[in-house]
């Protein structure tokens, strides 16, 4: 009897931008999987006639084939993959043994750097928000920090921010780092710092007061972890602490990641009641939201992309569906069935599409999506569209209900 990857949690990743699908379009990473801490039952083993024909085939390849055939492994892994493609199904695939290998170091999360997230608002600045206790953070870098130059260089203002991130980025080793010129938004004074890069492990969850609206959080979940429902509670916690009113929850290019973690997060923000509904062959399955969550009452509006998927769908399905909040963004990118993963004898993996899920209001989400509330289009520019629609939305919401109190 073969078991489920033995990861501990059950996972609930999405195929997202930066994803590749499997095979057919090069090395495969996650193609949006879960895997469950029970037994499963074997495959049934293939019977001497099953594959008459590709035996058939295979033993005339060898007689009268012009060239020298591939290795057997190579020619036995194409008919799997084959197998497997009759299914129309690009969620239930083969991997071999060195990418199966890879899909638990992706997770890691870690790089060499000096921890800061890089944001572009709506006026085109470079803001640096700094991981909590990263080396940024020591040096003395603060939240909402204008960046202004980096290793002397000014920033030119269409430089794309993937590339001033990996500016900011680099080998960990003896006198390697970077140079960066920094100040506030409402003072003059620039300040400098030489930041040594460090191994940086990347959190799942960023947050901070939003610098121009300090009426407002924002939280952003880059991915569901163990962490995860943890450093929530904690932002939740800190934010509450510094008066904020609203929250903006950032789910924009998160493609998922535990499962169970994701339904703690919807707990915080739903007081119990639907999270999804999951459909398998044996029928379907409701999970619920834990009540009594930190942040059940605030004004909420969630932002999405098209790379937010799978478990993070989940969440900003019940949100909607649940009328929490609105969605505001991309419309997403539509994964919502669920894998087990099996490693098989040569440690290659083969991931099967087991169940599907739908949100509270029965919506299928499987290559379907979820269409925002305020639909956006990303500006060419880099500037943050989608967040400064986000606040100018609680802004009114806020005053609002500032004046039905009077």
């Amino acid at each position: 009897m073969k078991r489920p990857l033995s990861f501990r949690r059950r996972l609930a990743t999405a195929l997202a931008r930066g994803t590749l699908l499997g095979f057919a379009f090069g090395l495969t990473f996650f193609a949006g999987f879960i895997v469950r801490d029970r037994l499963v039952e074997p495959a049934r083993e293939p019977t001497p006639t099953r594959f008459a024909l590709l035996t058939e085939v295979e033993q005339l390849l060898q007689e009268h084939y012009l060239r020298d055939l591939p290795p057997a492994k190579e020619m036995e892994y194409a008919a799997i993959r084959g197998y497997l493609g009759a299914l129309n199904d690009p969620f239930t695939f083969f991997i071999d043994p060195p990418v199966a290998q890879n899909e638990s170091e992706v997770l890691a999360g870690r790089y060499g750097g000096i921890g800061v997230q890089v944001r572009r608002n709506e006026r085109g600045e470079v803001v640096l928000f700094p991981f909590r206790d990263g080396p940024a953070a020591r040096a003395g870098v603060l939240d909402g920090d204008l960046l202004l130059t980096v290793n002397g260089v000014s920033l030119a203002p269409d430089e794309r921010l993937d590339v001033i991130d990996r500016l900011l980025r680099g080998e960990v080793g003896e006198g390697r780092g970077v140079t960066i010129t920094v100040r506030q938004p409402d003072q003059a004074d620039a300040r400098e710092y030489f930041i040594a890069f460090e191994e940086v492990m990347v959190p799942s969850v960023i947050w901070h007061v939003v610098p121009e609206a300090p009426s407002l959080g924002y939280v952003q979940l880059l991915r569901f972890t163990a962490r995860t429902p943890d450093e929530l509670r904690t932002a939740l916690t800190e934010l509450s602490s510094q008066n904020v009113q609203a929250l903006i929850l950032d789910l924009r290019g998160n493609s998922g990641g535990l499962l169970e973690e994701s339904v703690a997060v919807a707990s915080e923000f739903l007081d119990g009641g639907v999270v999804f509904y999951e459909r398998t062959r044996q029928g379907e399955k409701e999970t619920l939201a834990t009540p009594g969550g930190a942040a059940v009452s605030q004004p909420l509006a969630v932002l999405v992309d098209q790379g937010t998927a799978s478990a993070a769908e989940l969440v900003a399905g019940a949100i909607r569906d649940r009328g929490r909040g609105i969605l505001i963004g991309q419309k997403t990118y539509g994964k919502g069935s669920v894998q087990l993963i099996f490693r098989l004898s040569d440690d290659s993996s083969i991931h099967i599409t087991s169940a599907e899920w739908f949100t509270p209001a029965h919506v299928a989400l499987d290559g379907q999506g979820l269409q925002p509330d305020i639909a956006m289009i990303p500006a060419e520019d880099g500037r943050d569209v989608e967040l400064g629609e986000a606040i100018r939305y609680l802004s009114a919401q806020l005053e609002s209900a500032s004046h039905a109190a009077n």
